[in-house]
């Protein structure tokens, strides 16, 4: 194993912008995390990956407040503040953004009125105003290689999977949020829209005060954005966290390997 990985969550004491404690949640009588440690500092893109059913959209649920999902024990702290005692849009209020892995189409509502609707609603009225904005956007736009006439059409109507990815770190860009959770923003695209998508997340979160949470099972995205740290989510646990490189790891080895060594750490 790599040196630089650790088993469990191997959190440091950095003053964090994020911060989940001993989180047990599930839905109905099925629990699926089982005692979630995570913290995430300002300026920093962490990664958790795992197989399909492991809890990492569960974990995305529990922090925008998802009405299907209990949480049993922990706390899920932003600034100091726990989300789990605000309402769904109280959270995003207080800048929690999620980018939707299947976002709905909006018929009738133009992309440009959105997102200056979006904005001012998140930022303030005069944030959505002037050339400040138009300057603000257009960059957004370029970073993404979107076109301006993306701008008339309607929200999500008849977009492409690339366009509804692509359109969900816009509004990443421009609403400016503390925390981004972005779940399976890679899905469904080629390793040009990969490389678009990571560009934005990049500009988004690098040398600010914000930070993100990239939910993912493959590297992919991860090559290009080269998250702080990556955990590892296998049966509602974080089994292991390290760099960049533990997501190259599994996808050379897959998740057998590490539930390999976990197992042996374990019995050790």
């Amino acid at each position: 194993m790599n040196r630089n990985m650790a088993m469990g969550s191997g959190e440091s004491d950095i003053e964090a912008l994020l911060e989940i404690r001993n989180l047990h949640a599930g839905i109905g009588d099925t629990q699926i995390l089982k005692g979630i440690d995570l913290s995430i500092a300002p300026g920093e893109i962490h990664a958790i990956m795992g197989r399909n059913g492991s809890g990492k959209t569960t974990a995305a649920n529990i922090i925008m407040g998802h009405p299907d999902f209990e949480v049993e024990e922990g706390d899920v702290l932003l600034s100091g503040e726990n989300l789990l005692d605000l309402e769904p849009w109280e959270r995003a209020r207080e800048g929690v953004f999620l980018s939707f892995q299947y976002p709905q189409a909006v018929p009738g509502l133009q992309v440009g009125n959105f997102l200056r609707k979006s904005v001012a609603s998140i930022r303030g009225e005069e944030a959505a105003k002037g050339a400040d904005f138009r300057r603000e956007l257009n960059e957004a736009m370029d970073t993404l290689d979107i076109p301006r006439n993306f701008l008339s059409r309607y929200v999500n109507d008849g977009f492409s999977g690339g366009e509804k990815k692509r359109f969900e770190i816009l509004q990443l860009q421009l609403l400016r949020p503390k925390l981004a959770i972005l779940d399976e923003t890679d899905s469904g695209l080629d390793i040009d829209g990969i490389k678009t998508v990571a560009a934005g997340v990049n500009a988004a979160i690098r040398g600010t005060d914000s930070a993100a949470l990239i939910i993912t099972h493959y590297s992919r995205i991860l090559e290009h954005v080269q998250p702080d740290k990556v955990h590892v989510l296998i049966d509602g646990r974080i089994v292991a966290t390290g760099g960049p490189e533990l997501a190259t790891e599994l996808e050379e080895n897959g998740y057998d390997w590490i539930e390999g060594r976990v197992g042996a750490e374990s019995v050790a």
